[in-house]
């Protein structure tokens, strides 16, 4: 019986608070707090009510990952009106977005790689997702099309760099980057890749 003292909570409601509830668990409590019960208490529901949705307590946290993974994502990226600042504005909203998932990835999940058998590169896709692909590839677009990068330098390694880069020293460190570091990505190594070569530069 869902345990609710308001109203009952249906469907997605349920659910998304269910959701949201394991996910907060997740943070405060890590891999090895996460159990069934304690998501139950915390969502205000029943063991039954969640295993009426997940078999196990691996698949619901499977959907919690799923959730709280991508709480915030950007459907498309912002328009600054430079490819420097684009770059900006997208690993910065990324940077914030990723504050609490960044310990998640390398610390609190350690038994949960060594028991489940799953690595850290696909709970980063979770994390990352395609969606980070689709804004760069607009980012590039807009780019290329103000002048401001050179489609013949933008191999598939060399668009990705600075993403790339972000997510190493995220994970790695296992915590968010300074703003001057993000900077330091754009600047020094991303921009100079990508921006068409001076007029009688030698090669």
């Amino acid at each position: 019986m869902d345990l609710d003292v308001g109203r009952r909570r249906r469907g997605e409601e349920l659910e998304a608070a269910i959701l949201a509830a394991g996910w907060g668990l997740l943070m405060d409590a890590g891999y090895q707090g996460f159990t069934i019960d304690a998501v139950a208490e915390r969502a205000a529901t029943s063991r039954s009510v969640l295993y009426r949705r997940w078999e196990d307590r691996s698949a619901l946290l499977d959907a919690v990952l799923d959730y709280g993974l991508n709480l915030d994502r950007r459907d498309q990226p912002e328009d600054t009106g430079s490819l420097r600042g684009d770059m900006l504005a997208a690993l910065r909203h990324a940077n914030a977005r990723n504050a609490t998932i960044a310990p998640l990835l390398s610390v609190f999940m350690g038994e949960y790689y060594a028991q489940s058998g799953r690595s850290i590169a696909e709970v980063r896709t979770r994390a990352f997702g395609t969606a980070a692909g689709r804004s760069l590839d607009e980012i590039l677009t807009r780019a290329v099309a103000r002048g401001e990068a050179d489609p013949a330098r933008l191999s598939p390694r060399v668009r990705t760099v600075a993403t790339d880069l972000f997510r190493h020293d995220l994970l790695m460190n296992a915590r968010t980057l300074a703003d001057d570091e993000l900077v330091a990505i754009v600047d020094e190594v991303f921009l100079p890749l990508v921006r068409p070569a001076a007029p009688n530069a030698i090669p």
